[in-house]
């Protein structure tokens, strides 16, 4: 069986879609499975067995008005030799015009997707042969074992959720660099998001980082992207305990160092969801975004969000004139770091971290 998983997006999406590939191949084991993903977020896919075909595309200039006119010129410009594969199966679990167009000239004699209500765009039922519906307040990871689970009729979604990511000795030894500046007992603090209403603000990191210092001995990792580097000053120039190294390690590079950490702290955004996937004590800080769909599938961890407010309710808002929701204290998010250590067994100690969940 040749089966075609597509899924584009930005880091997170790519992590949330794991557990299903993951499931997918401990099933069917003799299955060729290509996964066709964006190139600027395809690096975490590299080198991973459970892929037999990585399939990198650049679908940004397939934006635009909507026009599926558009959206197919550029698509098949873009994937001309997708139907090489002789796709038995694709299964779109990114629900947009521009992934069932893909799913449309893979040539797969079978293109699952999700009901119309379940679509971020309704329109890209048209494109697929069958469809999964998915119970209310799914989340995330669970949505995509719920389709796979459709598509190939099997029942994926009952065994431990797995992330299957692959290091090498390369990405070790960047993570294990970072270790020896900071010490063997550490935070990591991701500042950082892909919107603006998604931050909680850089000085009350500085704040924390001061908190987990003198109260549990942790030192902080502010970890940022190679654009981010004023919001990683910014957290520094707003500590004062001289706790706190920077660092801009790679993707997989992360992933080891959040293998290691005594606790995470940061918002939805793509370095939270590898945090999850490789272990690490979460303490999410979500505003515009909901915990029960986008956050860990580990109960353990935590999030820090606001319920005192009336305006969380489906807002997703990227821009926001109220902006409130992120207004939380760092005493607020220590609290939650010294109730997700508890639970860890740990206080200033050293946590060993798994990458498998029940």
């Amino acid at each position: 069986m040749k089966i075609l998983i597509i899924k584009l997006g930005a880091i997170g999406d790519i992590i949330h879609t794991l557990p299903a590939l993951s499931a997918i191949r401990n099933r069917f084991p003799d299955a060729e499975v290509s996964w066709i993903a964006e190139k600027r977020s395809s690096e975490i896919l590299r080198d991973n067995p459970m892929i037999n075909n990585l399939i990198e595309v650049d679908t940004r200039s397939m934006r635009g008005s909507g026009a599926v006119e558009k959206i197919l010129t550029e698509g098949k410009k873009q994937i001309r030799n997708l139907r090489q594969f002789q796709f038995d199966i694709a299964i779109d679990f990114q629900g947009l015009l521009k992934s069932g167009v893909i799913a449309k000239i893979s040539g797969a004699k079978k293109r699952w997707g999700y009901s119309r209500r379940d679509l971020r765009e309704p329109a890209a039922r048209v494109f697929y042969t069958d469809t999964a519906k998915i119970p209310p307040m799914t989340h995330v990871v669970r949505r995509g074992l719920a389709l796979a689970s459709a598509a190939l009729d099997v029942d994926l979604t009952t065994g431990p959720i797995e992330f299957p990511i692959f290091t090498t000795n390369e990405h070790k030894e960047e993570a294990d660099a970072i270790i020896q500046r900071v010490g063997a007992n550490f935070a990591v603090l991701n500042p950082a998001g892909g919107w603006v209403t998604k931050l909680w603000h850089a000085d009350k990191y500085g704040k924390l980082a001061d908190m987990l210092w003198s109260r549990l001995g942790i030192k902080s990792v502010v970890v940022t992207g190679p654009n981010e580097s004023e919001l990683a000053a910014e957290v520094e120039d707003s500590s004062n305990s001289g706790s706190i190294i920077r660092a801009e390690p790679s993707l997989k590079g992360f992933f080891e160092l959040a293998k290691h950490a005594a606790i995470y702290v940061g918002g939805d955004t793509g370095p939270t969801h590898l945090a999850i996937a490789a272990g690490a004590p979460v303490v999410g800080i979500f505003g515009p975004t909901e915990w029960w769909r986008n956050g860990s599938v580990n109960p353990d961890d935590i999030c820090v969000e606001r319920f005192d407010i009336d305006c969380r309710v489906d807002c997703h808002r990227r821009t926001c004139s109220k902006w409130i929701c992120m207004d939380i204290t760092p005493e607020t998010v220590l609290e939650a770091v010294r109730s997700r250590l508890a639970a860890a067994g740990v206080s200033n100690s050293h946590p060993i971290a798994t990458k498998i969940f029940g």
